[in-house]
C-alpha cells in the first residue's frame, strides 16, 4: 500500500492512497501522523484504515506530481502540527561504495593506511548482522536536524551561503512514530534524498556533524511494508532538463553490513529518542552520488531518485543563496 500527503489552499491536509494514476483521498485522517496514532489506539493496521476510510473523491495524481495543481504534495510523514517533534537522522557507512568513497575523501589523511570510515564500515561487515535477538556493533550515527529541515517533493534543498557545497544522497528512509506508551512504531519506507555538504566534510572527517545539518527530502510516497530486504534505483542529475550524470544504485540489508534491527535498535536504545508523540525520520545510507564522481551542483540542477517498487521517483532542485555569508545579529537580554 502507498499513501501520500497532500494538501490544499481551501481544504487543507488530506491523506491519499495511491491508485495508479489516480489518488484516492481517505475520509477523516488530515495527516499520517494521526492515521497511525489511531491504527495504535485501535490496535489495527494502517491498511485496514485505509480500507474503512476509503472515499469516493479521486483525484488526477500526474498534475498534483508535477506541480501543477491547487493540490501540493508534501513529506509522507512529518509532525503536523509542531516540527521541532520530528527528529531527522540517519546511519552512514552501511553500503560498500559509501566506505569506499569516503575512503578516497580522506585517504590523503591517512597516508595510506586504512581511515577510521574504512575501519568502521569493516566492524559492521563483521558484525553488523548478528543472530536475531543479539546486538550487533553500533553503526556510525548522524543528526540531520528537526521537522522545519524536511522537503517534499519538487521542492528545492538549499545550498545555504556558508555551505561549501551540496549533493545528493539517494536513499531510503524509514518512518517512525513514538504512542504515547513510548513503543516505537515502524510505519513504512520511502524514498529519500539525505542531500550533504561533501566537500566540507572532505576538509576533515570531524567537520561531518556540520556538514550534515542541511535540508533534505523524502517521497513522494510512504509505502507500508516491513520488506528491506532488497531495493535497486537509479539517481541522477539533470541540468537545463539535460541529465548530466546518472548510475545504478541498490540498498537494503542485502546490500548493506548492517541488519535493519541492528540499526533500529542503536537508533531508538536512547530514551530521548523515545519520546511520546515523536516522528522519526531515518536515513539509511547510500552507495553512490555524484560527488564521488567530480560533479559540482550548481543553482537549478535537479536531483532525482527513485527505487523500483517504491513510487514515482523523488525530484528536488537546488537552490543556492546568495553570497557572501553574513553574520547573525545575537541579542543580549
Amino acid at each position: 500500500m502507498h499513501l501520500v500527503q497532500i494538501k490544499h489552499p481551501s481544504h487543507g491536509r488530506k491523506v491519499a492512497l495511491v491508485d495508479g494514476d489516480e489518488l484516492i483521498v481517505l475520509h477523516y485522517f488530515q495527516s499520517v501522523f494521526g492515521m497511525a496514532n489511531r491504527a495504535i489506539s485501535g490496535q489495527t493496521t494502517l491498511e485496514a484504515l485505509a480500507t474503512k476510510y476509503r472515499g469516493e473523491n479521486k483525484l488526477d495524481y500526474d498534475p498534483i506530481y508535477r506541480g501543477e495543481s491547487d493540490w501540493k504534495l508534501l513529506p509522507p510523514l512529518d509532525h503536523p502540527t509542531d516540527p521541532m517533534h520530528c527528529l531527522i537522522s540517519g546511519t552512514g557507512l552501511t553500503h560498500k561504495a559509501s566506505a569506499e568513497n569516503r575512503e578516497r575523501m580522506h585517504q590523503a589523511v591517512a597516508q595510506g593506511n586504512l581511515t577510521d570510515s574504512m575501519k568502521m564500515y569493516q566492524w559492521g561487515e563483521a558484525g553488523g548482522k548478528p543472530p536475531a535477538g543479539e546486538i550487533g556493533v553500533q553503526p556510525e550515527w548522524f543528526y540531520k536536524g528537526n521537522g522545519s529541515g524536511l522537503r517534499a517533493h519538487g521542492e528545492p534543498l538549499d545550498l545555504p551561503a556558508y555551505a561549501n557545497d551540496g549533493g545528493e544522497e539517494p536513499e531510503i528512509a524509514g518512518l517512525y512514530i513514538i504512542s504515547d506508551a513510548g513503543t516505537v512504531y515502524r510505519i513504512g519506507f520511502t524514498t529519500g534524498n539525505e542531500y550533504s555538504d561533501h566537500l566540507m566534510e572532505r576538509k576533515n572527517y570531524l567537520y561531518l556533524a556540520p556538514s550534515k545539518l542541511r535540508t533534505c527530502s523524502i517521497g513522494p510516497e510512504l509505502v507500508v511494508t516491513s520488506d528491506f530486504s532488497d531495493l535497486s534505483g537509479r539517481v541522477a542529475v539533470y541540468r537545463a532538463d539535460s541529465e548530466i550524470w546518472s548510475t545504478d544504485i541498490k540498498s537494503g540489508e542485502a546490500h548493506m553490513a548492517h541488519s535493519l534491527a541492528n540499526l533500529e535498535y542503536h537508533h531508538f536504545k536512547y530514551p530521548n529518542h523515545r519520546v511520546p508523540g515523536q516522528v522519526h525520520i531515518h536515513y539509511f545510507g547510500t552507495g553512490a552520488f555524484s560527488f564521488g564522481s567530480g560533479l559540482v551542483l550548481t543553482d537549478g540542477d535537479v536531483m532525482e531518485v527513485s527505487w523500483k517498487g517504491m513510487g514515482r521517483p523523488l525530484l528536488n532542485p537546488l537552490l543556492a543563496a546568495e553570497k557572501p555569508e553574513k553574520m547573525i545579529d545575537i541579542q543580549n537580554l
